[in-house]
């Protein structure tokens, strides 16, 4: 018996002594145990979102995140600065107040778009009126005069408010086909409406404008219960708000029936002139290769219909806690390890673009950027990003992850390069080895992306926490690597649409003057 249990046992010691390898490292040990045992993760959600907000470029809120992110690094004992990068047009949000008052009173779920002309102090009441069906723009130019006085409303009527996956669940087959056709059927209608105002989205709203029309009244869902996506204004001097689809829903039924609704709309806004913008960067300075570094990434601001937690709240206390952890267990690392909190993300990676720009001692020189921007999710995906040899220092560097945090990573390889999306596609662009952690979906591009409902209750915290461990021993490891990373570019396929090979993108010059 003892003899047939040799090979069992001299098996079974071969796997515990991997195993014991994996997890012998007593700085990884040390990772997971601060941030399990210790974790922030709450306090930073609840001080970033709850009490500061929505982080608007532009406005006075993200000036007071960048500072808060400045005062916390400087608790950890971790060097940190903002460093202006540009101006945008400053603009702070006020109370937003929708009634309908005729034929009936009911208060409005509703809210005026990010940099909306507000009403100066005063409620405007004004009758509904919808967009025109007109066969062109001749027609439209003569339907114009009704707009004076009115409240326009430019968005089509949402045949249900119930989302696919509710359809799935309890329609029948035949019931289900009905409503997707009569929802194609009205978006294309709706489009060709638009189309022959012969205006687009910008243009329309300002033709409105000039023609005297009160307000502009609109309403973006997001494909939810209870859920419309919050984005800018095209006015310059009415307010344009946007209406939950069950209010709107109602004011262009009662329009569209000739009960002439009439609206009261409050709203507070003030033009704050061209105001600086910053992106926020931390360090833990090299102890061996200071002039090389590892880059923690993810986008300070957000939209501010909610208070964007999970775009992007949970990617900026994701990498806050892992440059925290980091100096707790890890407090000189052999390459520097940044973190860079950029702004401007959402209006086209602006203040990553400028740091590529600035910084080239920087970019020549990255071992190896990290950025997590897509949700609350666990990671769940790394690519390579088109580097060639991505797949051999990646996968050192994944396996250095215990396990039970790495065990849901899927990897691919080479990859394709982002050209767009988030913050490390501007470090691919100018040939650095960006890399993004893309994570669990948590119905993020329905529910929080970009919405009026991505606020501090739709973090799953175990994940964030699951996240920020996966970050902090990736840079770690990252940071330790005695050789560089290789960025050697692969031969691109040819492109699906074009036929043509593929081309590696290039660096995109940052709007440094938005919105002016």
């Amino acid at each position: 018996m003892k003899i047939k249990l040799l090979p069992f046992v001299a098996g079974a010691m071969l796997i515990t002594s991997v195993v014991q390898a994996q997890t012998a490292d007593p700085v990884v040990s040390g990772i997971v145990k601060e941030a399990t045992e210790n974790s922030q993760l709450r306090k930073l959600a609840h001080e970033l979102l709850d009490v500061i907000g929505p982080r608007l470029v532009g406005s006075p809120q993200i000036k007071q995140a960048h500072e808060w992110a400045v005062d916390k690094y400087a608790g950890w004992g971790i060097s940190a600065k903002n460093e202006q990068w540009g101006t945008w047009r400053g603009w702070e949000r006020g109370v937003s107040h929708i009634d309908m008052v005729y034929p009936r009173v009911k208060s409005l779920e509703g809210m005026q778009l990010a940099w909306s002309p507000g009403t100066k102090g005063k409620d405007i009441t004004a009758e509904t009126i919808i967009l025109p069906l007109v066969t062109d723009s001749i027609a439209f130019q003569k339907w114009l005069p009704n707009a004076k006085g009115k409240i326009v409303m430019i968005s089509m009527n949402q045949p249900t408010g119930r989302p696919e996956y509710n359809w799935t669940e309890f329609a029948t087959k035949e019931s289900f086909d009905k409503i997707k056709a009569e929802k194609a059927e009205e978006t294309k209608a709706w489009a060709e409406r638009i189309k022959n105002t012969g205006f687009n989205a910008k243009s329309l709203a300002l033709a409105l404008e000039k023609a005297g029309a009160a307000a502009i009244m609109a309403s973006n869902w997001s494909n939810g219960f209870g859920v419309n996506k919050i984005f800018g204004a095209n006015t310059t001097k009415i307010p344009t708000v946007d209406i939950a689809l069950e209010d709107y829903g109602l004011l262009f039924r009662l329009t569209e029936g000739g009960s002439k609704p009439k609206v009261r709309i409050k709203a507070e806004s003030k033009e704050l002139g061209a105001v600086p913008t910053f992106n926020t960067i931390a360090s833990i300075k090299g102890s061996e290769k200071p002039n090389e570094y590892v880059i923690l990434s993810a986008h300070f601001d957000s939209w501010d219909g909610g208070t964007g937690a999970t775009d992007n709240g949970t990617g900026t206390i994701v990498m806050m806690e892992a440059m925290r952890i980091l100096k707790s267990v890890y407090p000189n690392p052999k390459r520097t390890i940044l973190v860079g909190h950029w702004s401007s993300e959402e209006q086209g990676l602006n203040g990553s673009r400028a740091f590529v720009e600035d910084h080239p001692e920087v970019v020549n020189n990255l071992q190896a950027l990290f950025n997590q921007d897509n949700g609350t999710g666990r990671i769940v995906n790394i690519s390579g990003q088109g580097f060639a040899k991505s797949e051999t220092y990646l996968t050192r560097w994944i396996n250095r992850i215990p396990e039970k945090y790495r065990a849901e990573i899927k990897t691919s390889f080479p990859g394709s390069p982002g050209a767009g999306g988030s913050d490390f596609a501007s470090f691919v662009a100018a040939g650095a080895p960006g890399f993004s952690l893309s994570s669990l979906g948590w119905s993020y591009g329905n529910y929080t992306w970009h919405t009026n409902r991505d606020t501090f209750d739709k973090i799953v915290f175990d994940d964030v926490q699951s996240n920020a461990i996966v970050a902090a021993i990736m840079a770690y490891a990252a940071s330790e690597d005695p050789e560089r990373s290789s960025t050697e570019k692969s031969i691109l396929p040819n492109n699906t649409r074009t036929g043509q090979p593929g081309v590696w993108p290039t660096p995109v010059k940052p709007n440094r003057k938005g919105g002016q």
